[in-house]
């Protein structure tokens, strides 16, 4: 049990600030609160289960250049998408599909957390005999956690901030993201 205290006080302060942390603060601008809050967690759920075991199996190399490539060009496509603009955006009468924002926040967040920090502080927790399973439930309810405070700032911003506006912020944290993500590759 401690396990899971320990991991969700970590991985709840090392998440504040983070850019996984932005990309949840920036869906909840632009999609329901439930639907961005159910997205991060299965995302969660499954890097940080997968950095358990792979915390355990510590002995195995990521190709970290690899992940981060992948992770940096992943933002730079979704910036551009978001500048771009869905054809749902401009159609206020169309009704977008139930599961369109689930993927999306899924998707999107599970790219975030791919070699972040909080992955590998996961994948640190899990190493040296710790109970796997208090590292992932108490890891993924820390950043849970966290990123429901971006989530309820988003909500807030998403009712006073122009949808424009919101939408160029939006790209530019994608964009700089990824070009901060690809640009690391170089150190």
């Amino acid at each position: 049990m401690i396990e899971f205290w320990q991991s969700l006080a970590l991985i709840a302060v090392a998440e504040m600030g983070d850019k996984s942390q932005l990309v949840a603060l920036a869906f909840a601008t632009r999609f329901r609160a439930r639907e961005v809050i159910l997205g991060v967690t299965v995302a969660t759920l499954t890097v940080h289960l997968g950095s358990v075991f792979l915390g355990r199996a510590i002995d195995t190399v990521l190709p970290d250049q690899a992940v981060t490539a992948a992770a940096g060009l992943a933002f730079i496509i979704f910036g551009l998408w978001t500048l771009r603009g869905d054809s749902l955006d401009d159609d206020p009468s169309a009704n977008p599909s139930r599961w369109g924002p689930f993927l999306t926040v899924t998707a999107t967040f599970f790219v975030a957390e791919l070699g972040d920090k909080t992955m590998l502080a996961t994948i640190t927790l899990a190493t040296g005999g710790a109970s796997l399973v208090g590292v992932w439930l108490g890891s993924t309810v820390g950043m849970v956690l966290a990123d429901a405070v971006a989530i309820v700032v988003g909500m807030v911003l998403g009712k006073r901030i122009p949808a424009r506006t919101v939408k160029l912020a939006a790209a530019a944290i994608f964009l700089a993201t990824g070009v901060v993500t690809l640009g690391s590759l170089a150190f």
